[in-house]
């Protein structure tokens, strides 16, 4: 068993609620980036799959959670130079990163201008921006407020629609994996996150990334179309797509077959 920290650390003024999952080992630590709106408990059966030896940083972003809201609107470049300050004050030099989602963006810009910090990359439900191929528009719709994270009922009836996989047939499981512990309420929190990504994209930079990337992806998201997972991994050179039968919460709700598979990348000694 991890001892679990709760912690609450404040880098260039912003306050973030940090959990450190310390391990048992002395590798190199996994951060999880999670997706719009999602407190880092969202990934906790996630997290329950992994190597007790690992350790793994969760942070709430900005407006998520315990994290303050931010003073002022930030773009995803800022947030990354801030996730590096949280390593600094945890003393880590280097990370490997796991962003799902919009977390998966976040991801992607540390993989950029964060470079120097990262070891490995797994990029899960995620896109490459403004330029991407999008939802159908009635999805998009549905994104644009946080009412399914108030709402358990609206949650339920359209979890099937956004999320797909599993919740086709358990939309409940949707209210299990979102509602009850894992999702913020916070209006202004989740604009801005919304706002953090506007007009970015990761298409440029993309082909300069080093690090040893894994492309996870469900064949039936209908939020972020599995059709993105494969641009990105025809831009990343060193990387490999792993194409799923499931959702776009699949590495939530069927942690106990992806926890392994992002073991197996992290351990591999040789790409």
């Amino acid at each position: 068993m991890r001892e679990s920290k709760q912690l609450e650390l404040t880098v260039d003024g912003q306050t973030f609620r940090v959990v450190h999952d310390v391990g048992t080992g002395a590798g190199t630590p996994l951060v999880l980036m999670n997706g719009i709106g999602a407190k880092l408990e969202l990934l906790q059966p996630l997290v329950d799959r992994l190597s007790p030896e690992r350790d793994i940083i969760r942070f709430d972003a900005p407006g998520v959670g315990g994290s303050a809201t931010a003073k002022n609107v930030y773009r995803l470049k800022g947030l990354a130079k801030k996730v590096s300050g949280i390593l600094d004050q945890l003393g880590f030099d280097q990370a490997d990163v796991l962003g799902i989602s919009w977390g998966g963006a976040l991801a992607q810009q540390f993989a950029h201008t964060q470079s120097h910090r990262l070891r490995r990359l797994i990029l899960v439900s995620t896109a490459t921006g403004a330029i991407m191929v999008p939802a159908h528009p009635r999805i998009l719709a549905k994104m644009i407020t946080h009412r399914r994270y108030t709402d358990p009922d609206y949650l339920e009836s359209v979890a099937h629609e956004l999320y797909g996989g599993s919740m086709r047939n358990d939309p409940s499981s949707a209210v299990n994996a979102l509602r009850t512990a894992s999702t913020s309420h916070n209006s202004a929190g989740y604009f801005m996150q919304l706002s953090a990504g506007l007009g970015w994209t990761s298409i440029p930079f993309l082909p300069r990334v080093k690090a040893p990337t894994l492309v996870m992806s469900g064949n039936d998201d209908p939020l972020i179309p599995a059709c993105n997972a494969k641009i990105i991994a025809k831009l990343i050179p060193n990387s490999e797509l792993n194409i799923f039968d499931g959702g776009h919460l699949s590495l939530v709700t069927e942690a106990d077959i992806h926890g392994p598979e992002v073991e197996e990348f992290l351990d591999r000694i040789t790409f």
